[in-house]
C-alpha cells in the first residue's frame, strides 16, 4: 500500500490529532488492512468494537453491545424519559475496571460503521460522556469510524423505526446527534486493490453512485448468461440475496456427490457465543466438495486467503487437502483458531491489553457452491454467478458485483438495469457532501496544532477541580449541624488560596501562550514555548501541592447520616482522583511538553490503584480528640446499639456528643448530663454503658476522675495534643517515655506518632525494622484497601499492629505524594 496519499492522511489524522474520522472507500481499497496495521503501531490507548459478533472477531475487537452493555432494543435520547420503552445506557452501572478503562481511552475504533444505527452511536456517546467529559461529543475520546455506506446497512425492525423516526432523519450513523455535533472529517480511500480493469471500476462506481448509464448496463449485461451451467471443477460460486437459496444450492450439490460425508466438530473453549461463530460448529464435507477459505493462512506459506475457492481432494482427522484452480498441488489445511477478546488494563504496564476469553478452533472452510451477498462482505472471488434479481436492501447489488476481481469472472443470472440497484437517498446526499469536503494537509497541520494546544490547556485547567471543591463545600453546608470536623474550613481555604487564584493565573497563561503562538507554530519544537511550559508546570505544581493537596489531606469529617456520608465521600473521592491526576501530569512536563509522554502519564495516573482515597475522605475524628481510643470505643458501641434497635446513629448519640465525652471524660451522671445532646432520656437509657466505658478507660490509662463540682470544660485552650507528643519525640523521647511523661496510654502516643508519619513529619523506618517494613509494604501493594485485621492475618505473627499502622501511614503518604 505504498504511495497512497489518502491512507497516509488518515494515519496522520488518527495518530497526531484528536479529530473524529470517518474512513471510507470503495470495496477493496484497504480499509481492513489499515485497521490491522493501526492496532500494531498506534501509540494511543485504543479499543476496537463492531456491531456484530462476526465483524468483531474479524476486526480483532469486541461487540458494541458487550463493551458498552447495550440492549438490542432502540436507544432513545435521554430527554425521552417519559417513553415506556426508554433505554438509556448512561444510567447503567459499569464495574470499576470498565470505568477505568473508558477513562483512560484516547481512541475508539468502530469497524463496519455502516451497520451501526444512529441511536446506537448516540448510546455510545451517552456512556462516554458519563465517564469522560460530559461537555464533549463522545466524552472527548477520538473516534475512528471505518466502513462503506454503499455496502451493508443497519438492520432496523419496523416496530423499532416507529419509535426512532421521531428522533432521527434516517437510521444511519451519520444521523446521530453526537456525530453531527462532533464535526467529524471524512476521508475516502481512492486506490482500488481488488480490481485492475478500469472499465469494470467505472461500472462499479456508477452502481455505487446510483447512476448506472445505458453503456455500463450494456457492459454488465454482456455477462448475462441465463443457461450458464459450469462444471464443478471450474470453481464458480453463486451469490444470492437470501440464506434459504444459498443453503438449498449447497445442500443439493453436496447430496449429488457419491462420496461419503465427513464431519468435523469445532473445539470451543471459554466464552465464545454461538452468534459469533465464523463457520459451522459441525462442518459437513465430502471429497470433491467445493469449499471456500474463510480466513487468511496464518502460516508462513500464505497459500490461501479469505474467499479463495477450491475442491476437497482428501481428508484425515486433523488435515483436509484442498486443490485450487491453476495449482498443481493441493493445500494442506489444518485447523485455525479464532479468538474472542476482552479489553482490560494490564496492572503492571498500565496498557490496554487484549485478553483472550474464548477460542473457536475449526477448519477454515465452508461449502462454497453458494453464499449470501451479506456474508460475502470482505471476500474476493475469481469466478462468481450473481443472482441479484431479488435484491431487497440498499447496497446489495454493489456488494455482489464488487466481490469479483474481473468482468470476465462474473456471470449474471438476470439482466441488470437501473431498477436493479437499490440505493438510499439519504446515503447519496451524505456521500456527496462528504466527497466535496475532503480534508487536506493544511487541515491536518491545523488539527495537529489544535491537538497540542488542547492538551496544554487541559494540563493547566483547574475548572473541574474548582467545581468539585465547591460542590463538596455545598454538600457539607447542606448537612449542617450533623457534620463534624475541619474539612469544610480546609476546602474553603483550598478555594481561596488554591483553585480560585489558579483559575485566574491559568487564564493569563493561556492568553500569553496564544500571543506567543502567533509567531511560533511548532509547540513541541519551540524552545521558547517549551521553556514557558516548564516554568508554568513548576509553578502550578508547587501551588497545587501547597494550597490544594496539603490542605485536603489535613481535612477530616464525620456525619451521623449514612446517605449524606456516601454522597460526600463520592465527591471527595472524585476530587482526590483529579488532584492526583493533575499532580502526575504537571510533574511529567517539568522537563518540557511531549504529546506521547503526556498521554502516557495521564493514562497511568488514571489507572493508579495505589491512591487510597478513603484515607482522605473518611478520616475518623479520633485523631482530633484527646483520647482517640475511647472515641473509637464509643463509636463502635453506638453502631452496635443503633443496629440492635434499628435506629439512626444520632438517635443513640450524636458525633458531637461522642467527641465531648472523649475529650472531657465525664465520670458521673451529673457530668454526663452536661454534655451537649445528652438529655435525661438518653442518659437514663445509655448513661450506665457510657460511664462504664469512660471509667474503664480512665482506670486503664491511670487518669484521675473529676469530682462532680469540677467543671468539665477546660479553663484555657490546650495546645494540640498530637503536637505536644511530636515535640517530646523530637526532643529525643521514645513513645514509652512520652506515655509516662503525659500519663497517657502507650497506644494513644503511638496513634499521635502514626498521625505525624501520615503527614510526612516522621518516617516509619525510625519505628519499624527494615525487613518488617518491606513485608508490610509489599502486602499493601498487592492488597490495596484491605482492613487492618486482614493485613495482620496476612502477615507474619511477629509483626505487630503498631508496626502495621506506622507502615500503612507511610505507604499512604508516599502514594499521595508521588
Amino acid at each position: 500500500m505504498k504511495n497512497n496519499p489518502e491512507l497516509e492522511l488518515a494515519n496522520n489524522f488518527v495518530q497526531y490529532t484528536h479529530r473524529n474520522i470517518f474512513l471510507t472507500g470503495k470495496a477493496g481499497t484497504g480499509k481492513t488492512t489499515f485497521l490491522h496495521q493501526l492496532k500494531l503501531k498506534s501509540p494511543k490507548r485504543m479499543v476496537v468494537v463492531a456491531p456484530t459478533g462476526v465483524a468483531a472477531i474479524n476486526a480483532g475487537g469486541v461487540t458494541i453491545h458487550s463493551f458498552f452493555q447495550m440492549s438490542f432494543g432502540p436507544v432513545l435520547p435521554e430527554n425521552a424519559v417519559n417513553d415506556p420503552f426508554h433505554n438509556t445506557p448512561s444510567k447503567k452501572k459499569f464495574n470499576k475496571k470498565k470505568i477505568k478503562l473508558i477513562k483512560s481511552l484516547e481512541l475508539l475504533v468502530i469497524d463496519e460503521i455502516s451497520m451501526v444505527r444512529a441511536d446506537l452511536l448516540d448510546g455510545i456517546d451517552q456512556v462516554l460522556r458519563r465517564y469522560k467529559n460530559k461537555y464533549q461529543p463522545f466524552g472527548g475520546i477520538q473516534l475512528l469510524m471505518i466502513g462503506d455506506l454503499q455496502q451493508l446497512s443497519p438492520v432496523v425492525k419496523p416496530e423499532d423505526w416507529s419509535l426512532l423516526k421521531n428522533y432521527y432523519e434516517s437510521p444511519y450513523f451519520f444521523s446521530s446527534k453526537a456525530f453531527q455535533e462532533s464535526k467529524a472529517l471524512s476521508i475516502e480511500l481512492k486506490h482500488i486493490y481488488r480490481q485492475q480493469d478500469q472499465r469494470f471500476i467505472n461500472v462499479l462506481n456508477e452502481i455505487r453512485n446510483n447512476v448506472l448509464s445505458a453503456e455500463s448496463a450494456a457492459i454488465l449485461n454482456e455477462r448475462y448468461l441465463p443457461n450458464f451451467n459450469p462444471k464443478d471443477e471450474e470453481g464458480y460460486i453463486t451469490l444470492t440475496t437470501h440464506n434459504a437459496s444459498a443453503n438449498t444450492i449447497n445442500k443439493d450439490k453436496l447430496e449429488r456427490l457419491k462420496t461419503r460425508s465427513e464431519w468435523f466438530t469445532a473445539e470451543v473453549e471459554g466464552l465464545f457465543p454461538e452468534y459469533s461463530y465464523p463457520t459451522f460448529e459441525e462442518l459437513e464435507l465430502k471429497i470433491n466438495a467445493q469449499v471456500m477459505f474463510i480466513k487468511n493462512d496464518s502460516s508462513a506459506d500464505k497459500r490461501y486467503y479469505n474467499g479463495k475457492i477450491g475442491r476437497v481432494t482428501a481428508v484425515d482427522d486433523d488435515v483436509i487437502w484442498v486443490l485450487c484452480e491453476n495449482e498443481d498441488q493441493p493445500i494442506e489445511v489444518k485447523q485455525e483458531t479464532w479468538q474472542n477478546l476482552k479489553f482490560n488494563i494490564n496492572e503492571k504496564t498500565k496498557e490496554v491489553d487484549e485478553e483472550v476469553i474464548g477460542e473457536f478452533k475449526q477448519f477454515p472452510l465452508r461449502l462454497a457452491w453458494a453464499i449470501t451477498i451479506h456474508k460475502s462482505q470482505g471476500l474476493t472471488f475469481e469466478k462468481a454467478i450473481i443472482d441479484a434479481q431479488a435484491s431487497f436492501a440498499h447496497g446489495q447489488t454493489y456488494v455482489a458485483f464488487s466481490r469479483c476481481k474481473t468482468l470476465e469472472g462474473m456471470v449474471l443470472k438476470s439482466r441488470i438495469n437501473q431498477r436493479s440497484i437499490i440505493s438510499d437517498q439519504s446515503v447519496q446526499v451524505f456521500s456527496k457532501s462528504m466527497a466535496n469536503n475532503q480534508p487536506n494537509t493544511n487541515i491536518l497541520d491545523e488539527a495537529k496544532f489544535e491537538y497540542q494546544l488542547f492538551l496544554i490547556n487541559e494540563l493547566f485547567n483547574f475548572h473541574f477541580i474548582h467545581f468539585l471543591i465547591q460542590k463538596s463545600i455545598k454538600q457539607l453546608s447542606d448537612v449542617g449541624l450533623i457534620f463534624h470536623g475541619n474539612l469544610k474550613e480546609q476546602l474553603e481555604h483550598m478555594v481561596n488560596k488554591g483553585s480560585a487564584p489558579l483559575l485566574k493565573i491559568a487564564s493569563n497563561f493561556d492568553f500569553q501562550l496564544k500571543q506567543m503562538l502567533v509567531t511560533e507554530k511548532e509547540i513541541e519544537a519551540s524552545s521558547t514555548i517549551q521553556d514557558r511550559i516548564k516554568k508554568a508546570a513548576a509553578y502550578f505544581l508547587l501551588q497545587s501541592n501547597t494550597y490544594l493537596m496539603e490542605p485536603f489531606q489535613k481535612g477530616s469529617f464525620e456525619t451521623d447520616n449514612k446517605a449524606n456520608a456516601k454522597q460526600i465521600n463520592e465527591t471527595l473521592d472524585q476530587l482526590m482522583e483529579e488532584l492526583a491526576i493533575k499532580t502526575f501530569c504537571l510533574k511529567s512536563c517539568l522537563n518540557g511538553f511531549e504529546v506521547k509522554k503526556y498521554l502516557d502519564t495521564k493514562a497511568e495516573a488514571i489507572l493508579q490503584k495505589t491512591v487510597n482515597k478513603k484515607s482522605v475522605s473518611t478520616k475518623s475524628l479520633s485523631s482530633d480528640t484527646d483520647h482517640p481510643e475511647l472515641y473509637e470505643l464509643l463509636r463502635a458501641w453506638r453502631k452496635s446499639e443503633a443496629d440492635d434497635e434499628d435506629k439512626p446513629l444520632y438517635h443513640i448519640a450524636t458525633t458531637k456528643s461522642l467527641i465531648q465525652i472523649a475529650n472531657l471524660l465525664p465520670a458521673t451522671t451529673k457530668q454526663l448530663l452536661s454534655i451537649h445532646g445528652m438529655g435525661k432520656i438518653k442518659v437514663a437509657n445509655y448513661g450506665p454503658a457510657i460511664l462504664d466505658m469512660v471509667q474503664s478507660y480512665c482506670f486503664d490509662s491511670k487518669i484521675a476522675f473529676k469530682k462532680d463540682e469540677e467543671s468539665l470544660s477546660p479553663k484555657n485552650p490546650k495546645k494540640n495534643t498530637k503536637e505536644i507528643s511530636l515535640d517530646l519525640y523530637l526532643d529525643g523521647n521514645s513513645a514509652e517515655d512520652i506515655s509516662k511523661i503525659r500519663a497517657m496510654s502507650i497506644r494513644t502516643i503511638e496513634g499521635h506518632l502514626a498521625y505525624w508519619i501520615g503527614m510526612g513529619k516522621l518516617n516509619a523506618a525510625d519505628f519499624v525494622s527494615k525487613i518488617h517494613l518491606k513485608h508490610i509494604t509489599n502486602y499493601l501493594e498487592n492488597n490495596p484497601r484491605t482492613k487492618l485485621t486482614d493485613i495482620k492475618n496476612g502477615l507474619d505473627k511477629s509483626i505487630s499492629y503498631t508496626e502495621i499502622i506506622y507502615a500503612l501511614k507511610q505507604f499512604e503518604f508516599e502514594k499521595l505524594n508521588l
